[in-house]
């Protein structure tokens, strides 16, 4: 069970190289006090979504809640940035979303294999001109022989505002126990638009004719270049706790977006 915040709960400021977001963590360190983030009840982190991404990794089990701030160019996993607030009372009222992360292990044609982590997606990119030939494999069987295509990714319901909904994926409820499986510009199978998944599937995907249509794959901010064959699935021992605003949380921003012009 995690602690609930109060007035006297001990925060750490973060912020990204941005100069606004640098100048807001030194005002609010002047209003609110700081402790090093080992110390903290609470992160605050200042910027925008590329911040909140690395702070989700950095402090991932820690069971330090991250309430982010936006101060940046993009902020869906962020809070309003207004400094007239009381903060102390807005995390105090905070509402609270536990993530779990992909775990993607990836072989390459070296025969090194990397390991990483993704809050948003795996996805898998061609290198090159020409299209990637990718077998998609799901719980030990063979759903698609040949895939043709610039790519295809996995993401989390948190992921899939991202560049899930970038290449035609469905957005998913946070908490609808389910992952997208999204091509990217398919060739063929050409009305292939997708699957869904259950949150325990486990999926490869086994690269085709690795060296002449070269494929990386990519976790989050990890990328990982001629791969031969990829493993993804939800990592359930593995979590992060995010704040939001009662009037703004994930669920709603989610909810939101499908109804987008």
């Amino acid at each position: 069970m995690s602690k609930k915040l109060n007035r006297k709960s001990k925060i750490a400021f973060v912020s990204s190289q941005d100069p606004e977001a640098r100048a807001a963590r030194s005002r609010l360190k002047a209003t609110y006090g700081s402790v090093a983030a080992k110390n903290a009840d609470v992160i605050v982190a200042l910027g925008g979504d590329g911040l909140m991404l690395e702070c989700m990794h950095r402090f991932m089990n820690s069971g330090v809640p991250i309430f982010g701030m936006n101060k940046g160019t993009v902020g869906f996993l962020m809070n309003d940035g207004n400094e007239d607030a009381d903060l102390r009372e807005r995390l105090k009222a905070a509402v609270q979303i536990k993530l779990h992360p992909l775990t993607m292990k990836a072989r390459t044609t070296g025969g090194r294999a990397r390991n990483a982590r993704a809050f948003n997606e795996v996805s898998l990119l061609r290198q090159e001109r020409q299209a990637a030939k990718i077998r998609v494999t799901v719980d030990g069987v063979v759903r698609i022989e040949e895939l043709i295509c610039d790519g295809i990714l996995l993401a989390t319901p948190a992921g899939t505002t991202a560049y899930n909904l970038s290449a035609h994926g469905p957005i998913l409820p946070v908490d609808a126990g389910i992952l997208a499986l999204t091509p990217i510009s398919a060739f063929r199978p050409r009305r292939w638009r997708g699957a869904l998944l259950p949150h325990e599937a486990i999926v490869r995907f086994d690269i085709l004719e690795k060296d002449k249509r070269p494929v990386s794959a990519v976790a989050d901010n990890t990328e990982v270049r001629d791969v031969t064959s990829i493993e993804v699935w939800e990592d359930r021992q593995q979590s992060v706790r995010i704040l939001f605003d009662p009037e703004h949380n994930l669920e709603d921003r989610i909810l939101n977006e499908q109804f987008m012009p």
